[in-house]
C-alpha cells in the first residue's frame, strides 16, 4: 500500500504529529509513504521513512496527482491550510480532481485521515 502525504506550511506540524499516533500500527502494516519535499522532511526527521518528491510549489503536487492517476497510490492525505493563500492553488485543485476522477481516497484534515487509518491499521 501507498500513501501520499502532503501538508500546507502551518500544518506540517499537524501532519507530523498526526503520523506520531500511528507510529506503532504503521510499522506493523506494509505501507510505503511518499510525501512532497518539505513535508518529507519533517516526516523523516520524526522517524519515518518516506519518499521525498519535489515541494508543492515547484511540482510535488503535480507529481502526486500523476501517481494518483496512474493509480500507483492507495490513498493521500493532504492537510491543506484553508485560512492561507498559495500561489500554486491550481495544483492542489488538479490534485483534489485526479483523486475523485480515480477513486482515491482524500483526507484533507487529521479527522477524515484519522477515520482512515483507523481502518487501515485494524489488527
Amino acid at each position: 500500500m501507498k500513501i501520499a502525504l502532503i501538508a500546507h506550511d502551518g500544518k506540517k506540524a499537524d501532519m507530523v504529529h498526526f503520523l506520531s499516533g500511528f507510529k506503532d500500527r504503521l510499522l506493523q502494516v506494509d505501507i510505503n509513504l511518499v510525501a512532497t519535499g518539505t513535508t518529507g522532511s519533517h516526516i523523516q526527521k520524526a522517524g519515518f521513512e518516506v519518499e521525498r518528491l519535489l515541494s508543492g510549489p515547484v511540482g510535488g503536487d503535480a507529481q502526486i496527482a500523476a501517481m494518483a492517476a496512474q493509480k500507483e497510490l492507495d490513498m493521500v492525505v493532504f492537510f491543506r491550510d484553508p485560512l492561507d493563500k498559495h500561489p500554486h492553488e491550481p495544483d492542489v485543485q488538479m490534485l483534489m480532481r485526479i483523486c475523485d476522477v480515480h477513486n482515491i481516497p482524500l483526507a484533507t484534515n487529521p479527522a477524515s485521515a484519522d477515520l482512515m487509518f483507523q481502518a487501515l491499521t485494524q489488527t
